[in-house]
């Protein structure tokens, strides 16, 4: 790997000190991580995965849980986070060295993306650039030199973000039965249609746009006829509005309704060939499985290292409650939980990674592998989360103590980008050989 592939701030990183984060001056404060966190077994490793583990806990000690807090009381965007990890490079970590990124790969994104989230920022710190990772890579893949080159390096630095439009409210889980179009007129398209749950939105100058080209009913695939665009996000220009969803968690990075009404959008924006997107966004879909899987899986060793530091400090009846098995056991089968969906996310990673380079590889499965990861990670995150505030007690209730927060968030990898359920299905189907239920 050359030297231009490593970020900057890894020069920064090296031998890095980082102090205990727990602050004897309160009682059973828990406090953020200021250093890596300890529970995480890190054997098996690559040195470049743990080159960006440590650089990331760097840049994430700045920002503690009283930030985190902060933000999630008031809904506002972390924008000094972006700033600081586009300063260092780090929002081109898996894009092409020549275009500004680092050319490194899912596997290191999913590192960071994971320390991001366990530093105590949880999924809204990682949601804030999540996009800016995964739905990205379609575009990195699929579009010309010249698109590339416009496109992509004002996300690498900084200078502009991106969101991702392809759910929407009629079709849910359903996208190849996607209704927003995009019609042909002259050097433009001109799209009309309704996208939900688009995180960022408020803050993006792009989209990733997923459009149907030609009305489902004039295809012979549902899969064909839909279209990936990179469009500029303007707010301003007539046809384009935004409506902001009031949400249980991750409240600092804004949820969306978006509403197109003949928004023009040059054809030069138009990714790959007609009629071809959903081939080519299942190569940043599989991407984001695995990010997502790292975010849950931070989630969990974040949340399960607040809940055995209290319970090691706790004392009832002349004793730690750490002691009592009714707290230690189900900590303990939690963090193994948390063990075996680490190895399903990497695997995920590094399959992904190296299916870039090895036809053997096929694309069935590293879907399958991403899926799964996804699952496990989110089921994972879930028990440590819950179970860490059940061993706070009252206290697990608190805002001051975190784990609250948390198990609000863990919701969000059990439910997007697509249901635990519909994962059993895929599994079921692709996998077992059994008869499709849906």
């Amino acid at each position: 790997m050359s030297r231009r592939s490593i970020p900057r701030c890894f020069n920064q990183a090296k031998r890095l000190s980082f102090p205990l984060p727990y602050s004897r001056s309160r009682p059973f404060s828990i406090s953020a991580p200021r250093r890596m966190n300890p529970l995480m077994e890190t054997s098996g490793f690559s040195d470049t995965q743990l080159q960006v583990r440590e650089a990331i806990a760097k840049i994430c000690s700045n920002f503690p849980d009283e930030y985190w807090a902060a933000h999630d009381e008031s809904g506002e965007y972390p924008h000094e986070l972006h700033a600081a990890l586009s300063k260092d490079g780090w929002i081109g970590i898996a894009l092409p060295e020549d275009l500004g990124g680092s050319g490194l790969g899912i596997s290191e994104a999913t590192m960071m993306l994971h320390t991001i989230s366990e530093s105590g920022a949880g999924m809204a710190g990682a949601q804030s650039i999540h996009a800016n990772v995964y739905a990205t890579q379609p575009v990195a893949k699929f579009a010309t030199p010249e698109q590339r080159q416009r496109m992509l390096p004002n996300l690498i630095n900084g200078k502009s973000r991106v969101c991702f439009g392809v759910t929407e409210p009629n079709t849910g889980l359903e996208t190849l039965k996607l209704r927003t179009r995009a019609v042909r007129d002259g050097d433009n398209y001109k799209v009309s249609g309704q996208k939900i749950w688009i995180s960022s939105a408020q803050v993006a100058s792009n989209m990733v746009l997923l459009a149907r080209t030609t009305p489902l009913e004039e295809v012979k695939k549902p899969s064909e006829g839909l279209s990936l665009f990179f469009i500029d996000f303007d707010k301003n220009q007539p046809g384009l509005e935004l409506k902001k969803i009031k949400k249980m968690g991750g409240r600092a990075v804004d949820a969306n309704e978006v509403f197109f009404d003949n928004y023009s959008i040059p054809s030069d924006s138009l990714i790959g060939k007609e009629g071809q997107g959903f081939k080519i966004v299942l190569h940043g879909m599989n991407a984001e499985r695995c990010l997502l899987a790292g975010e849950a899986l931070g989630l969990g060793y974040a949340a399960l290292y607040r809940a055995s530091r209290y319970a090691k400090e706790r004392i009832v009846f002349g004793r730690p409650i750490g002691m009592n098995q009714g707290i230690q056991h189900p900590l303990a089968d939690a963090y193994m939980h948390l063990e075996a969906a680490k190895l399903a996310t990497y695997h995920a990673a590094r399959l992904y990674d190296q299916s870039r380079t090895d036809e053997t590889i096929t694309l069935a499965a590293v879907g399958v592998a991403c899926n799964s990861a996804k699952y496990l990670a989110a089921e994972a995150a879930f028990k440590a989360c819950e179970r860490s505030v059940l061993s706070l007690g009252g206290m697990g209730y608190a805002q001051e103590y975190h784990v609250e927060r948390y198990l609000r968030e863990c919701f969000v990898p059990r439910i997007a980008p697509v249901s635990r359920e519909m994962i059993m299905n895929f599994v079921g189907e692709k996998v077992l050989g059994l008869p499709r239920s849906y």
